[in-house]
């Protein structure tokens, strides 16, 4: 029987999130109202640095279970990871385990962050794997966009692979979307054309939250 992420572990991994972002650096959150007060919710964050993921469960106005590669479950990372919440995936296959844990996060009502990217990059959206899509369209759960700005535009002097401390990095939560079409399919067409539109409301979002910040 797969096991089910814990909320509660989620809910620590927050109030972790919330010390360490708030006490390192100076994130500036705007438009966190938009995220669903209640009942399922997808993020979809764009990944440009480490720190994004802990970035947005620390800002974020619920807990949330992130679906993060196997690679980042090493050492004394996997019993802290699975403890917290969080989700781990095989990226190179069809990982069915992490697939049925992200739906039951889903299912029972809960927040799933996902990087639609796959892999960290510039974090412009600009390739997408299918994955958020099977799953927007799989659930019915609302996709909120999540542009996180500025974790990459320096190195720290004390830690060069962070940026530096008490730097001021803005994360902009947009209108949360539908990515179906209405119709329920779940076709491999109806999940391109899925695609599509959820690159479209990310790119958007993400233009909108550069002007927004300046960044």
């Amino acid at each position: 029987m797969t096991e089910v992420p814990s909320p509660r572990g989620a809910d620590v991994g927050r109030r972790i999130g919330v010390g360490l972002m708030y006490g390192l650096w100076r994130p500036r959150v705007l438009g966190a109202w938009r995220v669903p007060a209640s009942g399922p919710a997808i993020l979809a964050v764009n990944h440009s640095h480490n720190i994004d993921g802990p970035m947005v469960m620390g800002v974020a106005p619920r807990p949330t279970h992130f679906l993060i590669k196997k690679e980042a479950f090493v050492g004394p990372l996997d019993p802290f990871l699975r403890g917290i919440g969080q989700l781990k995936v095989d990226r190179h296959s069809a990982d069915r385990e992490a697939v049925t844990r992200a739906l039951s996060v889903l299912e029972n009502g809960q927040v799933l962050g996902i990087f639609p990217e796959g892999t960290r990059g510039e974090g412009d959206f600009a390739s997408l794997r299918a994955g958020l899509a099977y799953f927007a369209v799989r659930s019915g759960a609302p996709i909120v966009p999540v542009a996180v700005l500025g974790s990459s535009e320096r190195r720290g002097r004390l830690i060069k692979g962070l940026p530096p401390l008490r730097s001021r990095i803005d994360v902009v939560f947009g209108e949360p979307f539908e990515a179906g079409d209405g119709t329920g399919r779940r076709t491999r067409t109806a999940l391109d054309e899925a695609t599509e539109r959820i690159q479209k409301q990310l790119t958007a979002h993400l233009e909108n939250a550069r002007r927004l910040t300046g960044r």
